[in-house]
């Protein structure tokens, strides 16, 4: 499964940067590739292409707070969670989003 997901939290900090590497870790294991964007106190880093989406499965917004550019995803099936429940768990949450693309 190829997965873009976007990361962000109101202070665009700590939780931004934990999310995308929990993501990363957990896609990894799972054998499933991910580009992940950040939106934080830098602005926009790794920033997700309009061909990044063409080629993707599924988009997972792990966000806290308002991010830019969300109508990027409306033609892939996404979840939205909180950056926590991306910390928490991101394995079982990439396993969400594979039973959704498979409905």
């Amino acid at each position: 499964m190829k997965i873009v997901a976007v990361t962000a939290c109101p202070a665009g900090l700590a939780h931004t940067f934990m999310a995308k590497k929990a993501l990363e870790n957990a896609a990894k294991e799972l054998g499933h590739t991910i580009k992940v964007e950040t939106q934080g106190a830098m602005g926009i880093e790794n920033e997700i292409t309009k061909e990044d989406i063409v080629n993707s499965d599924v988009a997972i917004l792990a966000i806290d707070s308002y991010i830019e550019k969300m109508n990027r995803f409306k033609e892939i099936p996404t979840i939205e969670v909180s950056t926590k429940a991306a910390l928490k768990d991101a394995r079982a949450l990439i396993k969400k989003a594979l039973a959704k693309i498979n409905k």
